[in-house]
């Protein structure tokens, strides 16, 4: 837990102030699917009994679904545990990450001696990856580099041939790349599952679409891919993530910081159980993809400067205090100003049903 720390994250809807609409934390706006609730359930007659500290049966359901082999896979209390044990078994030296991009890189990071390089994205290219990141992993030359695909917050994708040519150069140059994809799941303009010995060639020039990483990982040992279960299937509370990897010397370093029990047996039947959840999973992209259109042309309507996401958030620039005064009325946004490279006065919201992301809207007009 949080011990005399500002919480740097969203989704704290615990203090005093009553919170009746969260869009602080970017979950599944149709919550967790009645199946991995039934599941977690349908475990209460084992609790006395310690989990499975190999999560054998979660782990042969993710490489069925991921289509890996199951000695790629490592599993975390939360994509949080993953992050931390991939900067423990990196140890220390220069790490290249970009800038906005999600906290928890750098905190763990620095906890471990890692000392963060960040390349600023532009807002006036709406923080889009370019070729100029490259050139800065080239010039740092790092002992690993850390993405974010979509990036958080600013939900844009990493274009394909962009991708892969940093694979394939930091494959060269024997630098470490960890992709956190937790968000992948919720975008659409991803090209998935191709052959593993295909994927590792360059794309064709052009394309629009990014790359989902786990085909990369045949023939790359230096990548690390990162997912979860907390965004695409609402299990926030479950706390269950998982990164994938070729290199089995590398997993058995990283497995070594932590507790063997650290995936309880409710999270292990709640990931098994969440992987058949196709239908599910499919319904939130067909309403996070119309909300996010309705939502961005909102905010724009109240005259904020908007950044075009591909995820299931949106970044918006709408000046101080916004967040103060939306949490006076139960509402929960996300304050960017401890992401480096914003300011006080950007903002993430999470893409909600519409319901919700009418009364968010409404609020924000009488203001």
């Amino acid at each position: 837990m949080l011990y005399n720390k500002e919480n740097p994250h969203g989704g704290d809807i615990y203090g005093k102030t009553k919170i009746m609409l969260d869009f602080s934390a970017n979950t599944n706006p149709l919550g967790t699917p009645k199946g991995v609730k039934e599941a977690i359930i349908a475990t209460m007659d084992s609790i006395d009994r310690y989990p499975d500290p190999y999560c054998r049966k979660l782990r042969e359901a993710l490489a069925g679904h991921e289509g890996v082999p199951e000695d790629y896979l490592i599993c975390g209390n939360g994509a949080a545990e993953v992050i931390y044990a991939y900067c423990a078994a990196v140890g220390a030296g220069a790490v290249v990450e970009a800038a906005p991009t999600f906290a928890e890189y750098s905190i763990a990071g620095t906890h471990f001696g890692m000392s963060m390089k960040r390349y600023e994205l532009r807002a006036e290219n709406e923080f889009a990856f370019d070729k100029g990141f490259l050139d800065f992993i080239a010039a740092e030359n790092p002992q690993a580099v850390i993405l974010c695909n979509p990036n958080n917050p600013t939900g844009k994708t990493i274009d394909k041939n962009l991708l892969r040519e940093i694979i394939a150069y930091t494959k060269r140059k024997a630098i470490r790349v960890f992709i956190d994809e937790c968000f992948l799941d919720m975008c659409d303009n991803v090209e998935r599952k191709g052959d593993k010995k295909a994927a590792v060639m360059p794309a064709k020039k052009g394309s629009k679409l990014t790359a989902d990483a786990v085909d990369l990982l045949y023939g790359n040992p230096h990548l690390f891919v990162l997912k979860a279960f907390t965004k695409s299937y609402g299990m926030a509370g479950v706390r269950l993530g998982y990164g994938m990897t070729s290199d089995f010397r590398f997993l058995s370093k990283m497995a070594e910081t932590v507790q063997p029990w650290n995936v309880s047996t409710m999270a292990q039947a709640a990931g098994i159980a969440a992987l058949k959840e196709k239908e599910f999973l499919e319904r939130s992209k067909a309403i996070v993809r119309a909300e996010r259109v309705w939502l961005s042309d909102s905010l724009k309507n109240l005259g904020y400067r908007v950044i075009g996401s591909e995820a299931n958030y949106i970044l918006f620039e709408a000046g101080n205090n916004l967040e103060e005064r939306l949490r006076a009325r139960g509402i929960a946004i996300r304050s960017c100003k401890n992401f480096p490279g914003l300011s006080g006065e950007w903002y993430r919201i999470a893409v909600r049903t519409h319901e919700e992301n009418m009364k968010l809207i409404a609020a924000m007009s009488n203001m």
